[in-house]
């Protein structure tokens, strides 16, 4: 698609709505988001679903399914489970009507293209530096009581996310463990509030901890606070996912 193409006139969304068409046999996304207009494909890079009826934030849009979420400026993911961006369109208005053109490349976005006009502010990427600079370095070996920091954190290590096989610790889902004796607690987070394997890391967690000598139980407590961000993955697992 190289000339531009309508989608909608200015009249038909209002802020905060938005048109899912098809361009060329490619599905289409037009979101208003205050006085501005973005346009991209219409498809999760994690699971192929349509982000359609995804709830919006700022410029951030959130899969219906399992919680991946884009920067509609410039398709870049903005959390897990999604590592790959979506595609974006150029959008203009002209005469009343929105139009769009040839997709907008993902490696080097250009946020003045995505959107018209591009005054929205980025609270995400905000929010996420500020979580990167109070992200803890390793809460088994600070946190750890009597029991060998090391035989926890290869405990843990057992648990593997099942939709990016992964160790929950190597993904830096653990944010703290206390140990009181034969009690041990944990606060743990997922890569989205949505993540649908939450249930399944929780039940395991508790159970590999249970089966080192010394732990007669282990409480496993779900915590979105501070929310977790890709820096917190050690570089293996980063590689691994293909983020540099």
């Amino acid at each position: 698609m190289t000339d531009w193409t309508p989608l909608a006139t200015i009249d038909e969304l209002e802020p905060g709505q938005r048109k899912s068409v098809f361009v060329d046999d490619e599905p289409v996304l037009l979101v208003r988001v205050e006085d501005s207009y973005y346009a991209i494909e219409d498809l999760c890079t994690h699971d192929g679903q349509p982000l359609t009826d995804g709830p919006l934030e700022g410029t951030g849009i959130t899969c219906p399914r399992h919680g991946a979420r884009f920067d509609l400026s410039n398709g870049q993911p903005l959390c897990m489970p999604a590592t790959e961006p979506i595609g974006t369109y150029e959008v203009t208005v002209q005469d009343g009507q929105i139009l769009v053109r040839a997709k907008a490349s993902s490696a080097q976005p250009d946020t003045e293209a995505a959107g018209v006009p591009a005054t929205v502010p980025d609270h995400d990427n905000e929010n996420e530096a500020s979580v990167a600079e109070t992200a803890s370095t390793d809460p088994l070996t600070e946190n750890s009581g009597s029991l060998d920091a090391g035989k926890m954190l290869e405990a843990l290590r057992e648990v593997i996310d099942p939709e990016l096989m992964i160790n929950i610790v190597d993904l830096g889902l653990i944010y703290d463990v206390q140990q009181d004796g034969g009690q041990v607690h944990v606060d743990m987070t997922l890569t989205s509030p949505a993540c649908p394997a939450g249930p399944q890391l929780i039940q395991q967690s508790k159970l590999a901890l249970e089966k080192l000598d010394g732990i007669d139980e282990a409480e496993i407590s779900l915590v979105m606070t501070p929310p977790w961000t890709p820096e917190r993955m050690t570089a293996e697992a980063r590689d691994q996912l293909g983020i540099f």
